[in-house]
């Protein structure tokens, strides 16, 4: 009679190197929690506001990995506000209310019943989602829009002529935010708000981030974008710059490097730290934990912009 298979015993040389393998990933695990020691301690006690939109918004894994980012910031001490907006569910809702999407110089044109669609969308629907998605993490989130506790005052854009109720920021009162982020919520805010009178605007999302992270003294503006950061050579990511000053970014839009639908969000960096925030980040939200790469690695993986050379 052939002999039965032996099984496994301690010594076993396959056994034992599934052991070594497993002892090792978690040598690996805790190294890396250690390294993260002086960036925790850096981050720690400070506001992150982070502009949540693009890939990172539509597409399941990235948004899981967007959401675990945000909660663990928070559970290290980090006080994140989460800034988003939400054109592709706006898009998606005026088609099945047989409203067509229309956009002009880049805007969205925005009349009375687009407003009433894009104030559903983002603060009833995809403010809400959010919230709900980081606390089944294990965070505590609130969502909240430019209108409650007057956040934020609205105007219209002076060059959105001809596109309806599109905003942009007259004043920012950030209480409301530095009371929910005191009691340890992390706040969630879509990009609408109304004017003096009450009537609703849309604003960009990346406006409303940069004027609130000025508002609260943010230590890090972060916009999560589709691109790598801001390239020499718009077709080849390997001329992604990883820091620059102010003067550095004037220059760079005077010979074209920047140039587009960049100049907004950089302008958009360069007011928030014109404001006192010490760095804003455009960083590649299609990069799975790009916020957690960033802030806790030297590198970083994205285009930092600050004040000047002497705080690079």
């Amino acid at each position: 009679m052939a002999a039965l298979p032996q099984p496994n015993v301690p010594n076993d040389p396959a056994l034992h190197n599934q052991s070594e393998y497993f002892q090792q990933a978690e040598a690996d695990r805790v190294r890396i929690l250690s390294e993260a020691l002086p960036y925790i301690q850096q981050f720690q006690g400070r506001t992150v506001v982070v502009k949540y939109g693009g890939a990172a918004m539509k597409d399941a894994k990235l948004k899981a990995d967007v959401i675990r980012d945000i909660v663990f910031m928070a559970s290290v001490g980090i006080r994140p506000v989460l800034v988003h907006g939400g054109g592709p569910e706006i898009n998606t809702w005026l088609t099945k209310l047989d409203i067509e999407p229309q956009f002009k110089d880049g805007l969205r044109v925005t009349d009375s019943k687009t407003m009433d669609v894009v104030e559903m969308v983002l603060v009833g629907r995809v403010n809400k989602e959010i919230v709900a998605l980081i606390n089944q993490a294990g965070g505590a989130a609130v969502g909240i829009c430019g209108k409650d506790g007057n956040l934020v005052t609205a105007r219209p854009q002076s060059e959105a002529a001809g596109v309806g109720f599109v905003g942009e920021v007259s004043n920012v009162r950030a209480d409301l935010v530095r009371t929910l982020v005191d009691a340890s919520y992390i706040p969630v805010i879509s990009s609408v708000a109304a004017d003096i009178n009450g009537q609703a605007y849309n604003i960009n999302a990346d406006t409303i981030a940069g004027e609130l992270a000025a508002a609260l003294s943010a230590e890090k503006l972060i916009l999560l974008t589709d691109t790598p950061g801001i390239m020499r050579d718009f077709h080849d990511p390997s001329s992604l710059i990883s820091k620059l000053d102010i003067q550095q970014i004037r220059e760079l839009i005077e010979t074209g490097v920047v140039s587009g639908g960049m100049i907004p969000k950089v302008n958009c960096c360069v007011r928030s730290i014109a404001q006192g925030v010490r760095s804003a980040t455009i960083l590649d939200g299609r990069m799975p934990h790009s916020l957690l790469l960033e802030i806790f690695s030297d590198a970083g993986i994205g285009t930092m912009i600050v004040a000047s050379s002497f705080s690079l």
